[in-house]
């Protein structure tokens, strides 16, 4: 199932996402069968890696809950430090707050330790999926107050639209859906071919 180790392009990680089986309350997909499978993670993580090549990052932020999973990798893989930036109420330090719209429309507030870096750090901010962008704009005006640089955004996919547009022109974007790609006309559309073949099997982890 890996792909041709030769050819970056062919992005077959995102074939294995599940489908939203549970009603319009959850998000439309669940990525996390890309992490359980560890050949599909390591292929993510080189084609992240490879697409921030030559981009100066001082410390990796990952936004709470499943950011942090994508964004400790990175992190390692960089050779940075690990940034959470958290939902409220949840750091037992000084910390600083926002209020944002998260995907589904909710308010919520997030935080980030105080101070967590000296002004001027580079940060690539790194989230699972950004969709209407509500959540990583909250983050960006966390670090952005404390006096870091905003450098890139990461993430599995990035939706197109008006916020997110914005986006790749201020920052260095990437994710594991290519844009101009058939992925990325699906993840806009919210509804992936793939989605008729899944099954939960295609990501279980190898047993050795």
């Amino acid at each position: 199932m890996t792909r041709d180790k030769g050819s970056r392009d062919n992005r077959w990680y995102l074939s294995i996402m599940a489908p939203n089986t549970k009603g319009n309350k959850f998000a439309w997909l669940d990525p996390t069968s890309i992490y359980i499978n560890g050949e599909a993670f390591n292929d993510l993580l080189d084609d992240l890696v490879a697409d921030l090549d030559g981009l100066t990052i001082d410390v990796v932020a990952g936004l709470d809950a499943m950011g942090f999973v994508l964004g400790s990798a990175l992190a390692t893989r960089l050779k940075v430090g690990f940034l959470p930036v958290r939902k409220a109420g949840k750091l037992c330090v000084e910390t600083d707050k926002v209020e944002f719209n998260n995907y589904s429309g909710r308010t919520q507030d997030m935080e980030l330790r105080k101070p967590a870096f000296a002004e001027g750090t580079k940060v690539l901010v790194v989230d699972q999926w950004v969709e209407t962008g509500g959540t990583m704009d909250g983050a960006i005006r966390l670090i952005e107050r404390q006096g870091g640089k905003v450098v890139g955004l990461a993430a599995v996919a990035i939706e197109e639209n008006a916020v997110t547009d914005a986006y790749r022109k201020k920052y260095r974007c990437v994710s594991g859906v290519v844009q101009g790609s058939q992925w990325q006309k699906e993840c806009n559309a919210q509804q992936l071919s793939s989605f008729k073949t899944y099954k939960p099997e295609m990501a279980f982890p190898r047993i050795r």
